[in-house]
């Protein structure tokens, strides 16, 4: 039997927002968007450069004004990173916490928005632990 991963669905109750955190600071890019009148809401599609398989899809019900929460979470969306320091001070500078840092040099947690963990995995080996990160405890939870 063979199986092919296709995209991730999030809810969300911004796009623009949205997109402003997974393209312009995550660097995904949009690769498709769907906009259905009939059904009253929008998919867009975002992918990693060069890696389309790779999606998630940000779906946005235009009646719906509250957070999905419940049953209707999981637990996170991950990807590989070429410098975590440097995308953790991006993003931190942008003014998103960093929910657990990346002490070790490989690992950290941030969210989106929408309240999205979202994991950030050092490529290669890990980075020697630095500061600020080196001594940064978690924020929240993620």
């Amino acid at each position: 039997m063979k199986i092919t991963y296709l995209h991730t669905m999030v809810r969300v109750k911004d796009i623009e927002e949205s997109k402003r955190f997974y393209c312009d600071l995550l660097g995904l890019e949009e690769t498709r968007r769907v906009e259905n009148e009939k059904g009253r809401f929008t998919l867009v599609f975002l992918s990693p450069p060069g890696q389309e398989n790779a999606a998630v899809e940000l779906t946005h019900n235009w009646d719906e004004s509250e957070r999905q929460a419940g049953g209707r979470n999981f637990g996170h969306l991950a990807y590989r990173v070429e410098d975590i320091y440097a995308l953790c001070e991006k993003l931190q500078a942008a003014g998103v916490t960093i929910n657990r840092p990346p002490r070790d040099g490989h690992m950290a947690f941030v969210r989106s928005p929408d309240g999205i963990s979202i994991e950030l995995l050092q490529e290669g080996e890990s980075k020697e632990p630095a500061e600020p990160w080196k001594s940064m405890e978690n924020t929240g939870v993620w």
